[in-house]
């Protein structure tokens, strides 16, 4: 049996699923999964990021006084950047990678050819700090090549990967680093990106998005002894790792997810360390925002893919985690999807009472609890974050829009992204696009 045709089976299986949940027993059964799965999961999010918080992160020493973290051995550090027509912002970040309070780095800039002006923009640089070594690719090969690229030339084990338009904070490097030091079998460290695009509502509520959720996941999986997937935009990771399995892949569309499933398959950790910020720019309109999500999802969805078939091994339980929470989403992604097509065949044929769908919004107690929950998970995010960033408090008005948004953003692009890779034939090289860099700045 195919993969291809494994893949199809498992698209039936999502739709006719929940279908099959309303017919044997009740309409009101697939609902009270989707309305409950949010909550259940807000739940485990914050009892995982105070945990974290509580254990590990309220010990910890921050602030502008704060002297930058002692690496023993004063270790050489390779920070990567990868860029691709980020002329109009290749200086920014290279002048903040350069400027690590952590003296003993290099900063390679990997050219992945570019159509404007960064090649031009680099190699001025270059001339002007001797710290910073430039490749150039005479074509795009996409940001996985472009990393190795840059992986090959870096002449320290330990690899500090971030985006050609991201701004690491002054010890950022040394604190991706130090895990990596501490403890031989961590691979990888993600680190704690903040938002500085905040002129939209778009970019306002993903300011919340940042704070009240992605740092709560990370937190929460890194309890539970898995990561799903580092941040791509800044990442660590340990050069003997990435060469045990075997850099990262080409033909994957995010080259994050894919690298932090392959480093865990094989027994290396991933740690989350929020002290390492970054300060990054995302999109603030709905179409930057679609296509980004979108691509997440694929992402996620190629992953699945993949290893779907090894992942039963008892070898690999403790992934197993991450591999139901993937497949819950999805399941509550495509039960949304059937819930909306019976609710609209309800107001025009006559259906068994048991398929029928009496509303598509939490009613009652079901949504005030989830309001509640909601708020809570807020007020749980700012106590934990507040110390990461200026004026954090002033965004919890834009939060309020944050529920509709994300959710609804996992229903859609779960919806397009699943079956478009489970149907896909044959994965070609993924390449970069310029994304939507957002409008308004706010620098660190």
């Amino acid at each position: 049996m195919t993969d291809r045709i494994v893949a199809f089976l498992i698209l039936c299986l999502m739709f006719s699923l929940p279908l099959s949940v309303a017919v044997i027993f009740t309409g009101e059964v697939m609902l009270n999964f989707i309305f409950l799965w949010p909550l259940f999961m807000s739940a485990l999010w914050m009892s995982g990021g105070l945990y974290f918080w509580f254990y590990r992160e309220r010990h910890w020493k921050w602030g502008k006084d704060t002297p930058p973290p002692v690496l023993e051995g004063s270790p050489l550090i390779s920070i990567l950047i990868p860029c691709y027509n980020e002329g109009d912002n290749a200086r920014e970040t290279i002048e903040a990678a350069l400027a690590q309070r952590y003296e003993n780095i290099e900063v390679i800039a990997i050219n992945d050819g570019s159509k404007d002006n960064t090649g031009e923009v680099l190699n001025q640089l270059a001339s002007e700090y001797p710290r910073l070594r430039v490749i150039h690719l005479a074509e795009n090969q996409g940001k996985a090549v472009a990393l190795k690229t840059g992986a090959g030339a870096a002449r320290s084990d330990f690899l500090v990967c971030i985006d050609g338009d991201a701004l690491l904070d002054r010890d950022a490097a040394a604190y991706m680093v130090a895990p990596l030091l501490q403890f031989p079998r961590v691979g990888a460290v993600t680190g704690n990106p903040r938002v500085r695009t905040r002129s939209t509502l778009i970019g306002r509520v993903q300011v919340g998005e940042f704070s009240s959720i992605i740092g709560l996941i990370k937190r929460t999986q890194r309890v539970y002894g898995q990561v799903f997937t580092v941040s791509g935009v800044i990442a660590a990771f340990r050069r003997r790792a990435l060469a045990e399995v075997g850099y990262w892949s080409p033909d994957m569309i995010t080259e994050d997810i894919d690298i932090s499933w392959k480093l865990q398959l094989r027994h290396w950790s991933v740690f989350f360390e929020p002290r390492a910020l970054c300060w990054i720019l995302m999109p603030e309109t709905l179409k930057g925002l679609w296509k980004q999500r979108l691509r997440w999802a694929q992402g996620g969805a190629e992953v699945f893919i993949v290893n779907m078939r090894r992942l039963w091994a008892w070898e690999y339980r403790r992934m197993w985690p991450l591999f139901a929470e993937f497949c819950l989403s999805t399941v509550w992604a495509f039960s949304y999807a059937v819930s909306i097509v019976l609710f609209l065949l309800g107001l025009l044929l006559p259906m068994p009472e048991s398929l029928y769908v009496h509303h598509l919004f939490p009613p009652g107690f079901t949504g005030l609890m989830l309001g509640v929950v909601c708020l809570l998970q807020f007020l749980v995010s700012l106590l934990i974050e507040r110390r990461y960033e200026k004026g954090i408090t002033a965004s919890l008005f834009w939060i309020i829009w944050f529920p509709v948004v994300y959710w609804a953003l996992s229903l859609f692009t779960t919806l397009v992204a699943f079956p478009k890779v489970m149907l896909m034939r044959k994965r070609g090289r993924a390449r970069w696009v310029s994304p939507d860099r957002g409008i308004g700045r706010l620098k660190s």
